[in-house]
């Protein structure tokens, strides 16, 4: 395993060759896709929520500059310097510590619990679906960015409560998502002199995911409560549904891969083990642009942001990041 110091310096030094060969070479780029839980894993990032110190300092009211563009500082951010409040959406109302809900991982005793109320902005209720982030501390930790071309990727170990537990809606409630770089379609800066009409190809952010969607009873379209997993997205942005569907509570295994060729891999299964090749549930370039590298990953909590109805609670466990050499 690399300390913090040896990777960023190996990742300064082959940065300029992985973006020359992904934006010009594209499709020309091994494709081979790399299982999640595979290769070097980095210490520096990722959690396993095992030191009883485990303590997340909120400093609300928390951000909602999606909503109403109002950054609330300081940002809320966990004592052992590995995750921190999202500045767009702000973090859940409630991340702490919990005992390791049974059927866990062997020997783990801790765990991550998420669960918000007001996912909107603090203390003004939107009566429609909101969402808050919780964010892995990746760059300032391990020196930088992970290129495409070292295939990262992303493992997480979720508890599924019984359905009678989950808000009571038909939607997502959890993300698993990455944060990468590729191109997007964007309006340049107003505020240059010089600029071109209309949208242009531009280096930008994306975050792809998969989510856990409830198929609530209560809604009247289903006989039972079920879950399934939507993806996003497909070549054209669009969310789908793949992989199993889900009947019955327990823990999940979650991971996705970012492969050479700039596409995503995601994969579940019900447990805690390793994930299999039998375990790949779908394979998207999202938005039809490859993805060039992964800057770290986060989970969505959603509700219905009503004020009064919490969302489904959420127990995260061993989050883990690796990359496979070339």
């Amino acid at each position: 395993m690399l300390d913090a110091q040896s990777f960023g310096f190996i990742r300064k030094f082959i940065n300029a060759l992985a973006m020359t060969m992904l934006v010009v070479g594209g499709s020309s780029v091994a494709t081979a896709q790399v299982v999640p839980g595979t290769g070097e894993k980095l210490t520096e990032i990722g959690d396993d929520f095992e030191d009883e110190n485990w303590t997340f300092i909120p400093n609300l009211p928390k951000s909602s500059n999606n909503i109403d563009k109002q950054v609330r500082y300081p940002s809320g951010q966990v004592n052992n310097n590995r995750w921190f409040e999202s500045l767009l959406r702000g973090q859940p109302d409630v991340v702490e510590r919990v005992v390791t809900p049974a059927g866990g991982l062997p020997n783990s005793k801790g765990a991550m619990k998420l669960r918000s109320v007001q996912t909107g902005i603090p203390g003004a209720p939107s009566y429609k679906m909101q969402q808050d982030d919780f964010i892995m501390n990746g760059n300032n930790r391990f020196g930088g960015t992970i290129q495409a071309m070292w295939s990262p990727n992303a493992v997480a170990r979720v508890y599924l409560p019984p359905f009678e537990q989950w808000e009571k809606r038909t939607g997502s409630s959890l993300g698993f998502r990455m944060e990468t770089l590729t191109h997007v379609m964007k309006v340049p800066d107003e505020k240059k002199l010089f600029r071109k009409v209309g949208k242009v190809r531009t280096l930008d952010q994306a975050w792809p995911g998969m989510f856990i969607q409830l198929n609530s009873k209560t809604d009247g379209a289903n006989k039972e409560d079920s879950a399934v997993f939507v993806i996003r997205a497909d070549e054209y942005g669009q969310d789908f549904v793949a992989g199993p569907v889900i009947k019955e509570a327990g823990w999940w295994t979650l991971g996705m891969t970012l492969s050479p060729d700039g596409r995503v891999h995601y994969y579940a299964v019900k447990g805690t083990g390793p994930l299999r090749p039998t375990d790949h549930i779908a394979t998207k370039m999202p938005y039809g642009e490859p993805n060039l590298q992964m800057n770290t990953v986060f989970f969505n909590v959603m509700s219905a942001d009503n004020g009064r109805t919490w969302s489904t609670e959420w127990i995260i466990d061993d989050v883990e990041i690796f990359f496979a050499r070339r």
